[in-house]
């Protein structure tokens, strides 16, 4: 694993906010939380490329991506709680963020909409984890840090691949369509959450 941080400017560039600096400040004042919960996030990441999956066996190109986005998810968690048995972290039920379930709110119903909707969250889902992941990591030791900074590489291809699948999903611009969630994911991300998760917004 490397220090080296790889470039994010198109991660940058598509996100309409950063994350701010009270969470970083409350992922370090909460680090088993945070473990915890990433641990959550790779499972959920790869319990959606398996979904999807599922739902749509008439696309080669998304089943292929899925099934190898899956397998890579599934490592990151098991590298994750590797790191948590390692330091003695257990691992509760926790509630989730409103994050995710913010985005997915938004999803339409109908196809290819719900297709679209779905791709484009999970960019979005991938693009803010990489942004996160970058920002704390600077602030963590250095195991915690080589480990983060090698996962902005996959995630940042996750998030390209699921923003070229939701456009071949559809014959009309996504960009509207991206532009209206990324202002969700601003809102939430912004937004004052009472509890601290991975993906939560400004904590109380």
């Amino acid at each position: 694993m490397s220090n080296e941080v790889p470039d994010l400017s198109a991660i940058h560039e598509f996100l309409l906010c950063e994350t701010p600096d009270a969470w970083v400040q409350a992922a370090l004042a909460e680090p088993e939380m945070m473990l915890v919960d990433h641990a959550n996030c790779e499972k959920k990441a790869a319990g959606t490329a398996l979904n999807l999956m599922f739902r749509y066996l008439d696309n080669f190109e998304l089943l292929n991506k899925m099934s190898r986005l899956a397998r890579e998810e599934l490592r990151h968690f098991e590298q994750v709680i590797a790191i948590m048995k390692k330091r003695g972290i257990r691992y509760p039920h926790v509630s989730a963020s409103r994050y995710a379930a913010g985005l997915r709110d938004q999803v339409r119903g109908a196809e290819p909409g719900r297709l679209v909707d779905t791709l484009i969250c999970g960019a979005i889902i991938e693009a803010r984890s990489c942004e996160r992941f970058a920002k704390v990591a600077p602030h963590l030791d250095d195991e915690l840090q080589k480990f983060y900074l090698s996962l902005l590489k996959s995630e940042a291809r996750h998030f390209r691949d699921y923003l070229a699948l939701a456009q071949k999903a559809t014959d009309e611009d996504i960009q509207p369509r991206v532009r209206a969630l990324l202002e969700v994911d601003r809102s939430l991300v912004e937004g004052a959450d009472s509890e601290f998760r991975f993906h939560s917004g400004v904590p109380r």
